[in-house]
């Protein structure tokens, strides 16, 4: 196949890019700068521009466009740059999918979708719940829309991803190493967890297969905060006694600390699963083992 990917120099990203290209896919990157290497492709997604003929004979288009959520505060600017950064590259690409006959488009959405969910556990054919995050996820995968009667669309709603470096593992791996590891206020908020081979695995599964509408790519176990704690100090043989209460983080953090931290979804890949996609770090434990050896 031949797969074009927008916003291949992050996370997932990076690794999505070797992966395909090791199954022996050709991989054309969409990049916002004069491209320089033979496999780059320009766009300005703000201006509604995408060179001509970068879509040209491609079988599908990634995109995993976004700002990162937890990079700064929520400020009111924050959140629209929050909200414009997947907004605008996804109705760029919903519409040159369906104008340049492109037949599948796979869109990164979040598990924020769900909302804050408790104890609930939450599948694909769940309600989406309120708040900003949720309300973010539902305007990111609207704008898809465009394509939807041209093209096999997936709405890959990825939790939070665990890998060696960068990402969620990357942030909190010096503070565990510190003996600065802590359970985010009662801890028993859920997150919705999957290892960077999973994730990358599970994209590129839904490129090859025939899958469509929402797919949570996350792992089949999620797990509390308190569990989530204690799993990475155990790994990297630290305690983790440290509480950050709810109220001190809400002070420093605002909406932030209350949807991102505090807040949770018990949400399992039920279209995966249905699918029979094989996980190749099913629980926690091997997945942070597996980050820590790197």
């Amino acid at each position: 196949m031949r797969v074009v990917i927008a916003g291949s120099s992050g996370l997932i990203g990076t690794s999505l890019v070797a992966a395909l290209r090791g199954a022996e896919h050709e991989v054309l990157r969409l990049v916002r700068r004069r491209p320089s290497a033979p496999d780059e492709r320009g766009w300005d997604p703000p201006a509604g521009r995408i060179d001509a003929g970068a879509l040209d004979g491609v079988d599908a288009v990634v995109n995993l466009c976004g700002a990162g959520v937890g990079d700064k505060r929520w400020s009111d600017a924050r959140k629209q740059v929050l909200l414009d950064s997947r907004t605008v590259p996804t109705e760029v690409l919903a519409a040159a999918v369906a104008e340049r006959g492109v037949p599948v488009l796979v869109n990164a959405s979040a598990i924020g979708y769900y909302g804050d969910t408790g104890d609930e556990v939450v599948d694909e054919t769940s309600p989406s719940g309120s708040g900003f995050l949720a309300g973010l996820c539902r305007q990111w995968e609207a704008a898809t829309g465009p394509a939807d009667a041209h093209a096999r669309v997936v709405r890959m709603r990825t939790g939070l991803v665990i890998g060696p470096s960068g990402g969620l593992f990357g942030r909190i791996k010096p503070l565990f190493s510190l003996f600065l590891g802590t359970r985010f206020g009662d801890g028993r908020q859920y997150m919705p967890w999957i290892s960077l081979d999973d994730a990358v695995a599970a994209i590129r599964f839904v490129v090859e297969h025939d899958v469509s509408g929402p797919v949570n790519i996350t792992s089949p176990s999620p797990v509390t905060n308190a569990e989530f704690t204690r799993t990475v100090g155990h790994a990297l043989h630290r305690p983790t006694p440290w509480v950050a209460p709810a109220f001190a983080l809400r002070a420093v953090l605002g909406d932030m600390a209350e949807e991102g931290l505090l807040a949770g979804q018990r949400a399992v890949p039920r279209v995966l699963e249905q699918r029979g996609f094989q996980f190749l770090h099913p629980a926690l434990g091997a997945a942070v083992a597996a980050a820590v050896e790197g």
